[in-house]
């Protein structure tokens, strides 16, 4: 049984085996306390070992960081923190750990963390995170299943580039060393695996509009790879994307559809994950002390998962943005970093700014200048803008990016080639606009992006299990 259900458990002395990893060892030769943990829970539950029941070359073995199996009676615990301990009578040693084991029960900083991510699942911190993690990639496939959408596996390996930002990894079976040559010296890639160039997908969507097309509502979750030189806590060379199509679907289904799913998600994790997040609410209190006045968060963890699902997140267009920032304290005092004029692509501190101060709720931002936006937004009627929508959150600026698509035949070819795409590319893209053309939206989430606003963690590094970014592929 694990540890999460035996602390459920009465305790009336019943034969009970507990299997983990030791946490802490204490004590005399007359009793050892010894904590061990499993994952299912942040809890440890406490095996007490008296004097004579173990034999000492066994006890010598069980250290911190050494697996084993208690088995013992489940008894009333005498001491504080924990309701329920198991009175040992048996212990197996299934490995042990020297005094060389990283985990020592002490302070560490999250680099040190990453530089051991074989081994920082087994902190309370990294423990918390991965069950919180899980809780909310169920959420997802959960709240789609039962609003009648379907999964849909898009490619990995792909040709297109959906954002049209060329930073991407290029997959091959050339040998490096000498890959064929076409007669103007370039790379001959007709002659490579795909018979041309092809790269890790850096987004479903294209491929998942295709779907939508047919099967009117899909959702894509999968990994999206980016070759992006970027240093930031903000960036991954590998992450998750969430990526919903709806046939029939124009903007304003979409915002309501994007309000409605990540409400769903942080309730869930708030309802199923309460103390693991109670856990991080705590740690992220005492890591906001060390910091100047000016730059602590106005809400605690829970109360601004709360604010995002008790909120109903204001609408409004880019344009409209634009003027409140321009009549805004800080641009006045010239406290911005960053110029604030339209047409630009909006700051993580602009975006803040209406959600914290100005209204106070999570906003959703629509009809963004076609010029800082994809190709395939569809465009509004005065051709500078298109039917673009970002979801703008507390402390984290924008978390959701979406559009209502292009559906109009000439005007996504035109955009495409005003955009430098080679339409050859996508021409199965663009043909779906010919045959059965239909309104449709969609949107995409960044799940490491989501998992760090729920966790309260600053680095993006530390919400995925193994962080892949530039030189850093250890694990």
């Amino acid at each position: 049984m694990q540890i999460k259900e035996l602390l459920k458990q009465s305790p009336s002395e019943q034969e009970v085996t507990v299997k983990g990893w030791v946490r802490t060892k204490r004590g005399q030769a007359a009793v050892t306390f010894i904590a061990i943990n499993d994952g299912s829970t942040i809890h440890n539950i406490q095996a007490v070992a008296e004097g004579g029941a173990i034999d000492e070359e066994t006890l010598k073995l069980v250290s911190t960081g050494a697996c084993v199996a208690v088995t013992g009676k489940l008894i009333a615990s005498m001491g504080s923190g924990q309701a329920v301990e198991v009175k040992a009578e048996k212990i197996v040693v299934y490995g042990t750990a020297d005094e060389t084991f990283p985990m020592q029960p002490k302070k560490h900083s999250m680099e040190f963390l990453r530089e051991k991510a074989h081994l920082r699942f087994r902190t309370n911190t990294f423990g918390a995170i991965f069950r919180i993690r899980h809780a909310l990639a169920y959420a997802v496939h959960k709240y789609y299943n039962d609003n009648g959408f379907f999964y849909l596996h898009t490619p990995i390996i792909t040709a297109s580039d959906a954002e049209g930002a060329g930073e991407m990894f290029h997959v091959t079976n050339f040998d490096m060393e000498k890959p064929p040559r076409a007669e103007d010296g370039s790379i001959d890639y007709s002659q490579d695996f795909f018979g041309r160039q092809t790269s890790l997908t850096v987004s479903g969507q294209l491929e998942g509009e295709l779907g939508a097309l047919a099967l009117s509502k899909i959702y894509t979750f999968g990994p999206t790879f980016r070759a992006e030189n970027s240093n930031t806590t903000r960036h991954l060379a590998e992450f998750w994307m969430i990526e919903p199509e709806v046939a029939f679907y124009e903007l304003e289904d979409n915002m309501a559809l994007a309000e409605d799913f990540v409400q769903y998600v942080i309730k869930y994790a708030l309802e199923n994950c309460a103390e693991d997040l109670a856990f991080l609410e705590k740690r992220l209190l005492e890591e906001e002390k060390s910091k100047p006045q000016n730059e602590r968060s106005e809400l605690s963890l829970l109360e601004k998962l709360k604010f995002v699902v008790d909120n109903k997140f204001e609408r409004l267009t880019y344009t409209e943005a634009i003027e409140i920032l321009l009549r805004s304290k800080p641009h006045k005092e010239k406290k911005f970093q960053y110029p604030v004029e339209w047409g630009i692509d909006l700051q993580s501190e602009h975006e803040r700014y209406l959600v914290e101060k100005h209204f106070k709720k999570p906003v959703i931002l629509t009809n963004y200048p076609k010029d800082i936006k994809a190709f395939y937004m569809k465009q509004d009627a005065d051709g500078k803008t298109v039917r673009a929508m970002d979801v703008l959150f507390p402390g984290i600026g924008e978390i959701i990016g979406g559009s209502q698509r292009e559906d109009d035949y000439e005007k996504l070819l035109a955009r495409t080639k005003e955009v430098g795409i080679d339409p050859e590319n996508i021409w199965w893209y663009l043909e779906t606009r010919k045959f059965g053309s239909a309104p449709h939206s969609g949107f995409g989430l960044g799940f490491e992006r989501l998992v760090l606003f729920v966790t309260g963690m600053t680095n993006i590094r530390d919400v995925i299990p193994f962080p892949r970014t530039p030189k850093s592929a250890e694990f």
